[in-house]
């Protein structure tokens, strides 16, 4: 039996040499990507939340993934029609998410990983979203570092993208390198499988499932179809020229510049030289010079032209009917905008992208170096938004369901939403307008502790004060601590200590397309010994024994069963169990919640 990683490793092989393959739906017989699989997403918050059956990771074992398996060879898996939630989007409207039962999650990642390692290397380097090494931070390194010299911006956003995608253009294109009818059948079925809404069966006609494992990948085989259409079509269309030719303005003065100092009149060849450095030294209308930068991130996507803003409206249009002729998909017009890189900025994950012109201030050498460079800056609109979450009435917000728990959990709640957003936009060049969210966020936490220390702001800030050391040095901060038991050391939770610092570079994209290496997980090696841990039976049938989180059984007092505290010592979601001992503790379970 093939280990995991050489599947995937020869999947891999395959698609950088770009051959098809024959027999991807053989590699679902193997039990080791189910075990690698397993060992993956076990601990994911959704593991526990169940599907439209109540199966959930609980009672996971080898004899369920031979159960797949077997019906796989057999070809008679069928996929549960997934239970379909609505949860808010940040515009204020709801997005339908659907919640696949725990066998289809298992069986899409194993899809997913052998998709990821057959396509990965053939996807396109301008594609950033659903990615590994790769994500927003990457994407918009990339625009900052190659996008110089950019005239207009082209904000292009598909309407419903991954609601819309069109199941008979996904097969076909899938077909084109995966020669295996048994594998496209299967696929063919997830996407057929329908969803339950308020218990009533739904077709589903297109799209990927909202909430399934293998809906990112599948949307970027789709979408790859659009990177493949750019790099061969528009951007060789739109690009040509080496360099722009001189500007005939700036080598006049220049011209002007170096007479007069040959007369000798230095301070009006310092002045021709200034009014030269007011222009730009090439021609930006040079009709022989022209230049299409393209980058994605799933369904959004944004484009630079240098050139005139009638070529920029031509590309605008020819990538609307490439989508709607080809793929079946359509711009959203309110989103899909065009905007002066110089005098407008263009939105593109969540930054305020605008390509940066100043002849007024020079470095030290005498040259303009940041003109046409890109600029990414917070937008001023995201902060207002953010600080309002920790104000009322203009006032800073005192939170009581945070006050009566303790200093620790205040602190750390606090910090990790203050840090998100702060490392989100550490490549901001204004990176600094943050210290104003900075006080806000910071004033609402003294607040909170004063209205449950029923005390002042001012002794607040004076208790729980302190020095965190940073790489630019010591920085204010304030500091709780929460003392634990048997001699081990206090947890401790900061707010602060997060130097406001612009970051110049995001992680580095892997283009060897390595195989993402998974070692063998703790509670795999427990499972395939097949001991059980509370009664210590050897038995083949062990199942894992899983709860949502161990909090639930620290509320649930001190006279504890043997089982949870086994867990509570090991500090284990998880329990190897014989199936005995596993039907005992779901009894002992029911007999509590009654």
């Amino acid at each position: 039996m093939r280990s995991s990683d050489t599947v995937l490793g020869m999947l891999q092989d395959r698609g950088k040499r770009g051959k098809p393959v024959e027999d991807l739906y053989r590699q679902l017989y193997n039990p080791m990507l189910y075990l690698r699989t397993y060992g993956r997403i076990y601990a994911n918050d959704g593991a526990m939340t169940p599907g439209s059956t109540p199966e959930t990771a609980d009672a996971m074992s080898t004899t369920k993934i031979e159960r797949i398996i077997d019906d796989l060879r057999h070809e008679r898996y069928r996929w549960t029609p997934v239970r379909r939630k609505e949860v808010p989007k940040k515009n204020g409207k709801m997005r339908q998410l659907g919640l696949p039962t725990w066998s289809d999650k298992l069986l899409q990642e194993v899809i997913r990983s052998l998709l990821q390692a057959y396509y990965e290397p053939q996807f396109s380097d301008h594609s950033h979203g659903f990615r590994p090494y790769r994500g927003c931070h990457t994407a918009l390194s990339q625009i900052q570092h190659t996008w110089k010299g950019v005239h207009w911006f082209i904000e292009g956003d598909i309407k419903a993208c991954f609601d819309q995608l069109d199941h008979t253009i996904l097969l076909a294109i899938l077909a084109e390198n995966i020669h295996d009818p048994r594998f496209l059948r299967l696929i063919k079925h997830l996407l057929q499988a329908g969803y339950l809404e308020v218990w009533r069966y739904h077709p589903t006609l297109s799209g990927a499932p909202q909430g399934g494992i293998v809906s990112p990948i599948l949307s970027n085989i789709y979408l790859s179809k659009l990177d493949h259409f750019m790099h061969t079509h528009l951007i060789p269309r739109f690009t040509r020229g080496k360099v722009r030719k001189h500007n005939p303005v700036y080598q006049h003065f220049i011209r002007k510049s170096a007479t007069a100092r040959q007369h000798g009149d230095r301070h009006q060849a310092l002045a021709y030289l200034r009014t030269a450095q007011q222009h730009p030294t090439k021609d930006p209308s040079d009709s022989a010079y022209r230049r299409l930068l393209y980058i994605r991130y799933a369904d959004d996507m944004l484009l630079g032209f240098a050139g005139p803003r009638a070529e920029a409206e031509q590309i605008k249009r020819e990538l609307g009917h490439y989508l709607h002729d080809h793929l079946k998909l359509e711009l959203s017009q309110e989103k899909t905008l065009i905007t002066h890189a110089h005098r407008q900025a263009a939105r593109f994950l969540g930054y305020d992208i605008q390509a940066q012109y100043c002849n007024e201030k020079l470095s030290a050498d005498g040259r303009r170096r940041v003109n046409a460079h890109i600029a990414l800056r917070v937008p001023r609109d995201v902060i207002k938004k953010k600080q309002a979450l920790y104000q009322r009435g203009g006032k800073p917000l005192r939170r009581h369901s945070l006050a009566s728990r303790s200093d620790y959990t205040i602190l750390k709640t606090y910090q990790e939403e203050y840090r998100g957003l702060v490392q989100y936009y550490q490549f901001a060049v204004n990176v600094s307008w943050l210290h104003s969210y900075h006080w806000t966020v910071q004033q609402s936490l003294v607040h909170t502790l004063a209205a449950k220390y029923h005390s002042s702001t001012r002794k607040m800030v004076k208790r729980f004060q302190t020095s965190i050391e940073t790489p630019f040095g010591p920085m204010k901060g304030l500091e709780a601590k929460q003392l634990r038991k048997g001699g081990k050391p206090p947890l401790v939770a900061r707010f602060g200590g997060i130097p406001l610092r612009r970051k110049t570079q995001a992680i580095l994209v892997d283009h060897s397309h390595s195989i993402i290496p998974y070692e063998q997980k703790e509670v795999i090696r427990r499972l395939m010994a097949g001991t059980c841990e509370l009664c210590q039976i050897k038995d083949d049938q062990c199942v894992v024994h899983q709860i949502r989180k161990l909090e639930d059984l620290r509320k649930s007092g001190k006279d504890q069963p043997p089982w949870a505290q086994m867990m509570l010592k090991r500090r284990r979601k998880t329990l190897i169990v014989c199936q005995f001992c596993h039907a005992a503790i779901h009894r002992e379970q029911s007999r509590q919640n009654d």
